[in-house]
């Protein structure tokens, strides 16, 4: 039994024994191809690199705007009826004096009507009075009758007179009102949704029941407004006359500008609940590219700075002390070098201080980089290992570089 004991033991011994140099083995292989896979040919990483490079930048103020129409009109019916037609489709395009809706114009022709043959009777009792007035004239000379008879006459065609000027302009009014009936767009502009479908009842006026039957918003030139911190205003105020000084509209704030136009209103107060003043600027928009209520990225361009240093956006990382660059040296080694962001535009971050015309930064970074690491730019002469191209067959066999010869190579 203490035989089989001492057996079982040996045994196990010698498993434990083989397993721990395999296992020490495969790590030593991992290690070895870890360290060829990192470092490449004498532990060199491969990167990816940019030189930054002076260019002119401008200088610029960014805010978030929202675009509005430069005129807004509600059109209201002014005089109540039956919505007879409505003579355009939502969501159209009108003209200042296109006719849009008809109002149910029958009565207001007959109060037209009326009103043309109550002065057509006024008109002609006027001029029966003119008559008798003169015809009394000559006989009040010869006193053929009493002054009191010719003052009844004229005081007669004066009244007349009077009445026929009321009717003058109460024919004005029935005109008006007929032609209140037909309802005509007041602005150029879209038109929004209809309110009100024909066949219903429209009131009269702003108030009660005179709902609005459409609105309509122009869109070319349009407007954009934007608010800015107040510690920006007097720079943007001391800039608004000079001709570089320009606002762009940019959809996305990684897209192209969309429209650019001058700043046209700076607001007389500063929101004291925010600390910002609102900014208006007038762009042009025949393409109606930006549609009022949209927000979109306002972009004060001040300046342009001639001179600016520019790296890419992918070689500036964020730090606890703040942003800095992995910076390559004349002998291939990395270097963390803090820097100064003064700005982004676009992919471009201008640098205000760090680095120098002509450094290289690195923009692809590997896991493994750190600081005192050797580097190697990705494409570079040299990416091939030094034995490359050396082989073993002879000059003139017709042998590839590096090539192997088979050992006991048959003629076939």
């Amino acid at each position: 039994m203490i035989v089989l004991f001492c057996a079982l033991g040996a045994g196990a011994y010698g498993g434990w024994w083989w397993w721990q140099q395999q296992g020490a083995g495969a790590s030593a292989a991992e290690r070895k191809g870890g360290r060829e896979a990192k470092g490449g040919r004498g532990g060199e990483l491969v990167v990816r690199a940019a030189t930054a490079a002076v260019k002119p930048m401008p200088v610029l103020i960014e805010a978030v705007g929202t675009v509005e129409p430069e005129h807004s009109v509600q059109v209201r019916a002014q005089v109540s009826g039956v919505l007879q037609s409505v003579l355009f489709k939502e969501g159209d395009k009108v003209k200042a004096g296109q006719q849009l809706f008809q109002i149910d114009p029958r009565t207001f022709e007959a109060s037209h009507r009326q009103a043309q043959a109550q002065l057509a009777r006024d008109l002609a009792q006027l001029e029966n009075a003119k008559v008798q007035r003169d015809r009394l004239e000559p006989l009040l000379k010869r006193e053929f009758i009493t002054q009191q008879e010719f003052d009844v006459a004229v005081t007669s065609t004066k009244s007349l007179e009077a009445t026929v000027a009321a009717d003058r302009a109460l024919l004005e009014q029935a005109r008006i009102q007929l032609d209140f009936t037909r309802i005509h767009a007041p602005i150029s502009g879209r038109t929004g949704a209809l309110a009100v479908k024909p066949g219903n009842l429209v009131a009269a006026g702003a108030g009660g029941g005179g709902v609005p039957l459409v609105t309509i918003n122009s869109t070319d030139p349009i407007l954009v407004s934007f608010s800015i911190p107040e510690r920006q205003l007097e720079e943007i105020r001391r800039q608004q006359n000079e001709k570089e000084m320009r606002i762009e509209i940019l959809p996305d704030r990684a897209a192209p500008a969309v429209a650019e136009g001058k700043l046209v209103f700076i607001d007389n107060t500063i929101t004291p609940q925010t600390g910002t003043v609102l900014l208006k600027t007038q762009v042009e928009n025949s393409g109606e590219v930006l549609w009022p209520g949209q927000f979109v990225n306002a972009r004060i361009v001040l300046r342009i700075e001639p001179e600016a240093l520019v790296v890419p956006e992918a070689a500036v990382q964020p730090g606890q002390d703040g942003s800095f660059v992995y910076l390559i040296d004349p002998e291939n080694k990395v270097r963390v070098q803090p820097v100064k962001v003064s700005r982004q535009i676009g992919s471009d971050i201008v640098i205000a201080a760090g680095i120098k015309p002509g450094d290289r930064v690195i923009t692809e970074i590997p896991q493994a980089l750190q600081a005192g690491a050797r580097v190697r730019l990705a494409g570079a002469e040299g990416a091939r290992s030094p034995e490359a191209g050396k082989g073993t067959g002879k000059k003139g066999t017709g042998g590839k570089p590096g090539e192997r010869k088979p050992e006991g190579g048959s003629k076939g």
